[in-house]
């Protein structure tokens, strides 16, 4: 026994190399069975469609709105998590990560119980007629989804500021808050606009909590996953592939704007 490793026939990086390349492939079939389903003149015919410039105009204006309400909630919520510690600490953070493993049917189910005529508290069933089947309640699912990314990414990035830089400015005679918006903020920003970026692309996609609480009506509800649930359904392919395209070269731009950012 002398210990040495066996030497293997083939160079280790050529066969790390096969499941990246399986993987890379797989990726790249994929893109490539939405961009060849369509010609040039097809795409654009059915991203002129009135159902698909209504389907984009929603899902923008509903993402960007869940986007603010999320970073609203998340970073304060992630600044409490990141800088105190209180009872029930690991309870709550736990309880913050459902959203990113629960099943959006089963999220959307819940909130559907909660705000529906059934709810356990008559209050929210009588708020909840504003979100049911409407597009505040593309809002309020996305919103659900969304937030839990913009606090897991402001924790880690609040996480990551020097505590020194806040006892100096404590000694100076700056307030909690001032601290928070002169310091806190500013030098987490960069991991607050990456996580923004996720969320955003999540909410921008989201599909399953929507629709339980807003269903998929035809120029009412329908964001882009729903324009591709419902063409698909009644057999409209065109429609569907440009929505799944303006989706997936949406999320491949925020992905390199967020890479971008990193770097810089």
């Amino acid at each position: 026994m002398t210990g040495r490793a066996p030497r293997l026939p083939i160079p280790l990086d050529v066969l790390l190399a096969v499941p990246l390349l399986i993987i890379a492939a797989a990726i790249g079939l994929v893109i490539l069975g939405l961009g060849a389903r369509l010609t040039p003149h097809e795409l654009f015919r059915a991203l002129s469609e009135p159902e698909t410039l209504f389907a984009l105009r929603l899902s923008f204006s509903t993402s960007l709105i869940s986007l603010a309400l999320s970073l609203l909630l998340g970073v304060p919520a992630a600044y409490l998590l990141a800088r105190r510690r209180f009872r029930g600490m690991a309870l709550v953070d736990t309880l913050l990560d459902l959203p990113l493993v629960m099943p959006p049917l089963v999220a959307g189910l819940g909130l559907l119980f909660v705000i529906g005529r059934a709810s356990p508290l008559p209050p929210l069933a009588e708020i909840g007629a504003v979100f049911l089947f409407s597009p505040a309640g593309i809002v309020l699912a996305q919103t659900f989804i969304a937030t839990t990314i913009i606090v897991r990414s402001a924790k880690a990035a609040s996480e990551a500021v020097d505590p020194g830089y806040r006892d100096v400015a404590g000694t100076l005679g700056l307030t909690p808050a001032r601290v928070f918006f002169a310091i806190d903020l500013p030098l987490a920003a960069g991991g607050i606009v990456s996580g923004a970026i996720l969320a955003w692309a999540r909410a921008l996609g989201e599909f399953g909590a929507t629709l339980m609480v807003a269903g998929a009506t035809r120029f009412r509800t329908e964001t882009l996953p729903m324009a591709i649930y419902l063409n698909m359904a009644t057999g409209q392919v065109e429609v569907a592939v440009a929505s799944a395209l303006v989706l997936l070269v949406t999320a491949f731009v925020l992905l390199l704007t967020m890479r971008g950012l990193k770097r810089a």
